[in-house]
């Protein structure tokens, strides 16, 4: 409908930015009550839910490059000494990484001793500050506690060569895990419920254990920011250019939208009207929280290329108030709290080549009355299994293993002989399946493995795993997995292990045969992400406007 009138007149009879949530509102317009599963008001009118070089020696320079995390900047520069360095060290907030029952383990590492890079990246709605609920609105959530309603998941391949960003809209319906508050003791109970209510079951802990148990990827680190944050790092940056196809007004008479204002074409936004662009559902596309991904995803793109460029990282005044408004806005885990780890962990993001950087949105599809989304059958399990077995989403990984792919070699220890351990590895959120390691022990001895063994107690991996420990014992691996069905991709080198071991994952939770993969050697997983996905690359697509909705044209 077109725009019947504003709040507030700005500047030169503009209208004035509107104070609201992350988002533009919930699903109200596809019929979401307030009373509905996974539905949660932030207080807003007619709103539903809530937001979404090297080192020098002595600790000279303390930041160089990081960049990354909605669209915002997660690193800083700056120069300066010792105290300067404990002072910035002293503005990041730390939490409890995992608040959830644990389990998942760290993937093992490959034959190089590398392993995968997982960080969440969290926005939230708390009104924590005066200038919290000056940017966010509703004044009477200000004791709410917050929701984390921009969700990210950066993953960085082994080798760092790559980098995948997985963001899941907001009202997904997901199994939250039973999560203990750190500050109270409080037990939350498992639930069902829209992801962005994990916030409020401890803290970003809960958050993290929610995404393990969704995905099956194991998180190494998170960083959570508020709208304060946003814009006092979008003020430090100086600018991220962004396009719109259309002018955009994200605003209308029922009190919807962020307040963003752009006539077509690039601006560079900052400040407020960088919090707006990261915030606006209703202007973009089909004025969901799956357009709003998407323009998160240019933004962050965009930030990427400039930072990669070097086109902010040439004034010291600059760096320093970069390395100030980032420190000052993050919470992290306790493994990331400190400016040296910020730093060692920029080093691995900035050698990732822009062309490699893909961001998506997980595959969703509305659930019944379209009241809120859940994770499309098929294509999300598919892109979580690529970032479970490190596959880059461009699909660039499948050309590189097709050229240099080897003849498999033969097995050379006789089967009575080889050593193997199993373990169940079904532990995780929905329980444990019972006597997995005993049943495919079983079916070993059977197929003439009378050496293999079992290992009690159990672990959590959503994929089974056959990890061998050097290339003399590959041909060995590959003939146990052939005699279990099991995919090529399941059987891993590892230097970290003495003893070849089979954890049954969540992927074979009953039967002594493998269960049927859906590609012939990937387990089913994809060479590259499905266009459901929507995958935005940071270089091939860096002219890519957001769509406006013809509603919020002017």
């Amino acid at each position: 409908m077109p725009h019947s009138g504003v709040r507030d007149e700005g500047k030169n009879g503009e209208p004035a930015p509107q104070p609201l949530g992350w988002a533009g509102g919930g699903y109200e317009d596809k019929g979401l009550p307030p009373d509905a599963p996974g539905w949660e008001s932030d207080g807003d009118p007619g709103e539903g839910g809530g937001p979404p070089g090297g080192r020098r020696r002595g600790g000279r320079r303390v930041l160089r490059w990081t960049a990354l995390g909605l669209g915002l900047l997660l690193v800083a520069g700056a120069t300066g000494g010792y105290l300067y360095y404990q002072h910035l060290n002293a503005n990041l907030r730390k939490e409890a990484l995992d608040l959830g029952p644990g389990g998942l383990k760290k993937p093992e590492p490959n034959a190089f001793g590398q392993t995968p890079l997982n960080i969440l990246l969290v926005g939230s709605d708390g009104r924590n500050t005066e200038k919290d609920v000056e940017l966010g609105g509703a004044r009477q959530d200000a004791d709410r506690k917050p929701l984390a309603d921009v969700q990210m998941l950066v993953h960085v391949s082994a080798d760092r060569s790559s980098m995948s960003v997985v963001s899941i809209p907001r009202d997904t319906r997901v199994a939250i895990p039973e999560c203990t508050d750190p500050e109270d003791g409080h037990v939350y109970p498992q639930t069902t419920a829209a992801i962005n209510q994990s916030l409020q079951h401890g803290g970003p802990g809960c958050t993290v254990a929610t995404w393990k148990a969704l995905t099956g990827v194991y998180i190494d680190h998170f960083m959570m920011v508020d709208f304060a944050g946003v814009v006092d790092m979008a003020d430090a940056v100086g600018g991220v250019p962004v396009c719109v196809d259309r002018n955009v007004y994200s605003h209308d008479s029922r009190g919807h939208g962020s307040g963003l204002r752009l006539t077509k074409g690039t601006h560079a936004v900052q400040g407020v009207q960088a919090l707006q662009w990261l915030r606006t559902r209703y202007g973009f596309e089909d004025n969901t929280d799956i357009g709003r991904a998407r323009a998160q995803h240019m933004y962050m793109n965009s930030m990427i290329r400039q930072l990669k460029q070097g086109t902010k990282l040439t004034d010291p005044v600059q760096l320093r108030d970069l390395a100030e408004a980032a420190t000052s806005a993050l919470t992290v885990d306790e493994g990331l709290g400190s400016v040296k780890k910020l730093y060692d962990l920029g080093g691995d993001l900035q050698r990732v080549p822009t062309r490699r950087i893909t961001m998506v949105t997980m595959p969703w599809q509305y659930g019944p009355g379209e009241r809120y989304v859940l994770p499309k059958p098929g294509d999300a399990e598919s892109v979580f299994a690529m970032l479970r077995k490190d596959v880059a989403l461009d699909g660039k990984d499948a050309k590189g293993a097709k050229k240099t792919a080897e003849p498999d070699p033969g097995p050379s220890t006789p089967k009575a002989e080889l050593a193997v351990v199993v373990q169940n590895g079904t532990d995780g959120a929905r329980g444990p399946a019972a006597g997995r390691a005993g049943d495919v022990h079983g079916r070993l001895l059977a197929l003439g493995y009378s050496a293999a063994r079992t290992e009690p107690g159990l672990t959590s991996r959503a994929d089974t795993a056959l990890v061998y420990k050097d290339a003399a014992q590959r041909g060995d691996a590959l003939a146990l997995a052939k005699a279990l069905g099991l995919p090529k991709a399941a059987v891993q080198e590892s230097s970290s292990v003495t003893t070849m071991r089979l954890v049954v994952g969540n992927d074979w939770r009953t039967g002594t045969n493998y269960p049927a993969a859906s590609d012939g050697d990937g387990g089913g997983a994809a060479h590259r992400a499905p266009k459901s996905a929507d995958p935005l690359n940071a270089e091939k697509d860096a002219s890519a406007c957001m769509h406006v909705n013809p509603q919020y044209a002017f």
